[in-house]
């Protein structure tokens, strides 16, 4: 049976994995799904929906079967009554990015972002950093101008004028750093611990589970090499940003990789509770269409094999 895997450069360890051949030797039959070659919607509305591709293809023709993605994605899958499984998460990745300004503009504090200009790539980690930034500041989504960046233009337009401020991340917010003053309204640390994580379909999870376990255990093994090879992982995102016609800077790389937490875990009850004080943020800013339960697509079983193959590794 072929067992698609969805990858893409923002899921660090999978698109590592994707270059190092090994799910190949447990899965022969794997196929690789580049998730930006899928065919891609048109933007939701920043002020009002969530986008949905990473987890809708899970369940369409042509898709894939697994898929790792940042803090937001799974969230809005259960909003969309997509029958999702938790895999498993990384750890905390505080050092990522965080929600900076130009410094000496008059911002100094997330309270000041009332009717500004703010950039994030909707529907990621940075969605929510925002919404958990803006409840501690006793605002919400109605009180900003959010502007969908993607995530390769918010430092620009932060640089231009364009944007009042900007969840930025590394290695793309070296390049603002060096160019700017910068004056830092959010770290990542004080708002959540943002963590990789990965989910399927349950249908997949249970009936598939050698494939599932798989692709856990070549995720371990990737993850160690990456720690110890930073310089030459970092290479296959540079490769694969020139390959599709623009620069990148290795040594950036190196720096973003050493600074992020490789390895997978079992989903933990604080990275549960992150997670339901998001869903329930978002909805209440109705950008989510409902209230949901992330609970229920915990498996604890799922849990227990993780543990399993991080011990064997």
């Amino acid at each position: 049976m072929t067992v698609r895997v969805g990858y893409f450069p923002h899921n660090n360890s999978l698109f590592v994995l994707r270059h190092r051949g090994i799910l190949e030797r447990a899965l022969p039959e794997v196929e690789w799904v580049d998730l930006r070659d899928l065919p891609q919607p048109g933007r939701a509305d920043v002020k009002s929906a969530l986008p949905s591709v990473h987890s809708d293809h899970l369940f369409t023709e042509g898709g894939y079967d697994f898929i790792g993605t940042g803090f937001t994605p799974p969230i809005t899958a259960l909003g969309n009554d997509r029958d999702i499984v938790y895999v498993g998460i990384s750890g905390p990745r505080i050092e990522n990015g965080r929600l900076v300004t130009k410094a000496g503009n008059g911002i100094e504090s997330v309270a000041d972002l009332k009717g500004k200009r703010v950039g994030i790539a909707h529907g990621s980690w940075q969605t929510t950093l925002l919404l958990f930034a803006l409840e501690k500041a006793g605002l919400g989504w109605a009180d900003i101008e959010p502007v969908d960046t993607d995530v390769h233009d918010g430092g620009a337009l932060l640089l231009d004028g364009s944007l009042d401020a900007w969840v930025g991340a590394y290695p793309g917010l070296t390049a603002v750093e060096a160019a700017t003053a910068l004056h830092t309204l959010v770290d990542t640390e004080s708002v959540f611990t943002h963590p990789s994580l990965w989910f399927t379909r349950r249908e997949f999870a249970e009936n598939n589970r050698p494939a599932l376990e798989a692709i856990i255990t070549a995720l371990q093994q990737s993850d160690a090499w990456i720690v110890q090879n930073p310089r030459a992982a970092a290479q296959y995102f540079v490769d694969d940003v020139v390959a599709r016609g623009g620069t990148a800077d290795l040594d950036a790389w190196e720096a973003a990789l050493r600074g992020r937490p490789f390895g997978i875990g079992p989903v933990t009850e604080e990275f549960l509770d992150e997670q339901q004080h998001a869903a329930d943020l978002l909805a209440v800013n109705k950008l989510l269409p409902k209230t949901i339960r992330v609970r229920d697509a915990v498996e604890p079983s799922i849990g227990d094999f993780v543990v399993q193959a991080a011990t064997a590794n």
